[in-house]
This record gives C-alpha cells, sequence and structure tokens, in this order.
C-alpha cells in the first residue's frame, strides 16, 4: 500500500502519516451494516448524532487545533469550522423532517396514500480540503440520519482531519462498519466511485473532478450523484452609500480564507469613472490585511494557500493575467518561496482579450470595469459557473433586477459572496453543480419518496370489459 503523508503548510512540519486504503473492503463493510443502521427507529439514529455533536463540542480545541495546522487557517477561523460542525447535526434534524416528513392522504374506497422516505444504501462521500471538517460532515449528518451507511475519502490534503472527524463519529456511538474512511489520493477516489457496491456518492471539490465523476456515472442513473463545484463569482458594487463597507465587504468576499472558499469573489463589477475611490480604498485594506500562521499573534486574517503546488498554479494564473494586458494594481507576492504564504492581489482585467473562465482559487480578485449597469449584468452573467452572486448599493429596485437576472444559486444584497447560511439550500447552476444543492437541502437526496397506496382490506372489481358468464353458457349449449 502506498504511504500518505500530511505537512503543516504554515511550517513544512510532518503531521500526519497512514496507508492508502481499501476501497472494496471498506464498502464491504458498510454495505454489511446498512441494514441494521436503516432498520433503527429514527429518533435513535439521531439521538446517536445529538450525542456526537456533545462530542465534538467537547473537542472543539483540540479539533480547531488540528483544522488549523492541517489547513493553514487561523486558529479563529477554524474555531468557527468546529461550531458549524455541531450546529449541523440539529440543522439537519430539522430539514429531515420539513424535507422528508412522511404524510397521509385519503385515497378512493376508504384507501390510503401514505408517503415516506427510504435511505438509498451506501454513499460515498469525497470531501475538500478548503473545509475539511465542516464540509464532508454537511454530507454525512444527513445521510446517516437518513439511515444510509457512508464511505468517506477525505482530501489527501487533509487526512488527519478526516481520520479525526470519523473517530468521533464513534466514539459518539454510530457504528464503526456504518462510516467508514478510507484514506488515498485521486486514483483512491477514482476506485471509491467506480465501486459497484455504491448506491451514490456526494462531492464537494473542484469542476475538473466534478465533470469527471458527472462522465464516469453517465451510465449508472440508478446512483444518485450530488456535486459541488465551485465559482467564478461576481461581486458588482453600484453606487454603494458608504465606499468602507463597500471595500470590507469586497475584502472579505475575496480573501477570507485565502480566497479558498467556492463562494469567494472573483470579479469585482464596478462602474468605469465611478470607480477610483473605491478600488483605491479595496486596495487599501488588502495591504493592511495580516497573513500569518495559524497560531500567530496578532491573529491574521488569513493564513497560507494550502499547499506550494497550489500556490505555484496561482502565480502562474496572475502572471497570465498580466501577460494578457491585466494592470496589476497590488501584487501577487510570496515572502518566503518555500512556504505557500501569498499576500492578497488585486489586477484590473477590463482590457484582458480572452480572459480565461477559470477559479483562481486563492486570494486574487480581478477588477472589471463597465459602463452601465446593463453590462455589469452581462460581465456577471460571462462565466459557465452560477454558484455565488452579490451586489452592494443600489436600490431595492437595482436588486430586484440583480436578483431577477443574474444566474447563481446564491444571491446576496449588501452582504459577501461567501458565509451561506446552513439553514437554506447550498448549490449553484452550470459547472457549479448539479442541481443537488446541499446544506439544508441535502436530505432532498440522502433519501428517496415511496409512495403508497394502503388499504386494511383487499376490494377489487372489474366493473367493464368482461364478457356475460351466462351468455358464454348459453352458446355452449
Amino acid at each position: 500500500m502506498a504511504t500518505l503523508k500530511s505537512f503543516e503548510p504554515a511550517t513544512g512540519a510532518q503531521l500526519w502519516t497512514g496507508e492508502a486504503g481499501d476501497v472494496e473492503a471498506e464498502v464491504a463493510r458498510a454495505r454489511a451494516a446498512w441494514a441494521g443502521w436503516a432498520a433503527r427507529p429514527l429518533a435513535v439514529r439521531i439521538e446517536t448524532l445529538r450525542r456526537f455533536a456533545n462530542v465534538v463540542r467537547g473537542a472543539k480545541d483540540q479539533l480547531a487545533d488540528l483544522i488549523a495546522r492541517e489547513t493553514g487557517k487561523p486558529l479563529w477561523e477554524s474555531a468557527t469550522e468546529v461550531d458549524a460542525v455541531v450546529n449541523k447535526v440539529d440543522i439537519s434534524v430539522s430539514a429531515y423532517s420539513e424535507r422528508t416528513s412522511q404524510r397521509r392522504l385519503e385515497g378512493a374506497l376508504g384507501a390510503r396514500v401514505a408517503v415516506r422516505h427510504k435511505p438509498h444504501g451506501v454513499l460515498a462521500v469525497l470531501g475538500p480540503y478548503n473545509f475539511p471538517a465542516h464540509l464532508p460532515n454537511g454530507h454525512i449528518v444527513p445521510a446517516l440520519i437518513a439511515g444510509n451507511a457512508v464511505v468517506f475519502k477525505p482530501s489527501e490534503k487533509t487526512p488527519a482531519v478526516g481520520e479525526r472527524l470519523v473517530q468521533l463519529f464513534h466514539e459518539a456511538g454510530v457504528p464503526e462498519d456504518v462510516l467508514r474512511c478510507v484514506q488515498g489520493g485521486p486514483e483512491i477516489g477514482k476506485a471509491l466511485a467506480a465501486s459497484p457496491g455504491l448506491d451514490g456518492l456526494l462531492f464537494t471539490g473542484s469542476a475538473r473532478a466534478g465533470l469527471a465523476l458527472h462522465r464516469q456515472f453517465a451510465d449508472t442513473p440508478h446512483k444518485i450523484l450530488a456535486l459541488e463545484m465551485g465559482g467564478n463569482n461576481p461581486l458588482v458594487i453600484w453606487d454603494p452609500k458608504d465606499i468602507y463597507v463597500a471595500a470590507v465587504i469586497a475584502v472579505q468576499s475575496a480573501f477570507m480564507s485565502a480566497g479558498q472558499r467556492c463562494t469567494a469573489a472573483r470579479r469585482l463589477i464596478v462602474e468605469d469613472g465611478k470607480h477610483e475611490e473605491l478600488v483605491a480604498m479595496v486596495v487599501k485594506l488588502a495591504e493592511r490585511l495580516i497573513v500569518d500562521g495559524p497560531h500567530a499573534n496578532p491573529p491574521p486574517f488569513m493564513g497560507p494557500v494550502i499547499d506550494n503546488d497550489s500556490a505555484d498554479r496561482l502565480q502562474e494564473g496572475f502572471l497570465d493575467l498580466m501577460i494578457k494586458g491585466g494592470r496589476p494594481l497590488k501584487h501577487l507576492d510570496r515572502p518566503q518561496p518555500d512556504k505557500p504564504f501569498l499576500t492578497p492581489a488585486i489586477i484590473d482585467v477590463t482590457e484582458v482579450r480572452d480572459r480565461p473562465d477559470a477559479e483562481l482559487f486563492g486570494p486574487v480578485l480581478q477588477v472589471v470595469r463597465v459602463p452601465d449597469f446593463d453590462a455589469a449584468l452581462v460581465e456577471a452573467n460571462a462565466t459557465r459557473y452560477g454558484l455565488a452572486a452579490s451586489l452592494v448599493g443600489g436600490s431595492p429596485q437595482l436588486y430586484d433586477r440583480f436578483w431577477a437576472n443574474v444566474r447563481a444559486g446564491v444571491v446576496n444584497w449588501n452582504k459577501p459572496t461567501n458565509g451561506a447560511p446552513s439553514n437554506a439550500p447550498f448549490g449553484g447552476i452550470g459547472l457549479s453543480g448539479n442541481h443537488r444543492p446541499s446544506a439544508y437541502y441535502a436530505a432532498d437526496y440522502c433519501a428517496y419518496p415511496v409512495t403508497s397506496s394502503e388499504a386494511e382490506q383487499p376490494r377489487a372489481s372489474i366493473g367493464i370489459g368482461l364478457r356475460d358468464p351466462y351468455a358464454a353458457n348459453n352458446l355452449e349449449g
């Protein structure tokens, strides 16, 4: 078996080592355990998950420290991720009750019609590295509540957090075979997705990987596939009443989590000729942001990106925009060549021809100047993605136009593009997803509806289309 290693982005120190897992063995264990878990009363499954929330609450400091060390995120931000893991349980319980509730209707002849939901069986969960506990947990919790067994493959960049998350589920009483953890790189992920023992797969990650999964599942329409694949998200700032507040929202949208959020603003769209003060304020704020290790004092706004390979790709992407005519307003600097710390970068790409419609997954904000609001809407929709979009400023009527015309699954007004609430659906269109929104709506793809017509006694008759039995006897005579 291949040996896996995880390193702290901020220090380069080795954090974790382990072996790649056996996909078919883990799927077989989950399948053998699934029926027993599904047969448990819903109240028992919910109580088990509530114990999990308590276990995580008790391990908050340790888990937050692990997340911070393995992702490089500031400790304060990692602590908020642990809170999200805890809160997901009650949110998922409410969502299951609302989205998959039992219904009974009156039918014909005294019968009744019942609508109930069943679990799919064994679901795979492929987790990302940017929120290595919260985002996979957002699939695992609703899947377990619905009665599924789960095989979870963490990102190969955050295996330690993934392993610890599963341990916390087991400590809370989720049977070990009901939730399995299989470690490994992309090849293990492909093998898991291809396993004939799966009934579905829940994915959060890049569009490239999501498209590969979509093709892989093309011949298996009987298996559920839920994809969340990021975005090239627009932030439109138009006639803001407070330039400073608008700039703060832009900085929060673009640079929170070092730009490694799928809802991060990638494009800042502004009115040409009225943009100078706003853009200058955004640059000024970006220059003040503290970029440092997760445990630094004073606490940083953002840490490094996940690894040196990601930092290399971001630098190459920024350079490519410059070569194509982009005008840097704040350069993407790398203070330590051997570490993935990057300073937040801002570049005016208005004059860039054939601008790539790509998700630069890091602290790079592209400024696009447009002549009017109609052009702002055209630019906002000039992407194959469709996850998040936000308008800052403008009137209620302008926001109505924005909401009606922008193509995205998360549309905000006077709020950042990122930080979508967990008690609402979360997903996008285009390359951002396959119409399987997660968060509150995850209950929809973790169970399927079953319609039953039911009666305590069988009653049946055929009222038309039968020969008269007496007429038949007469013919024989």
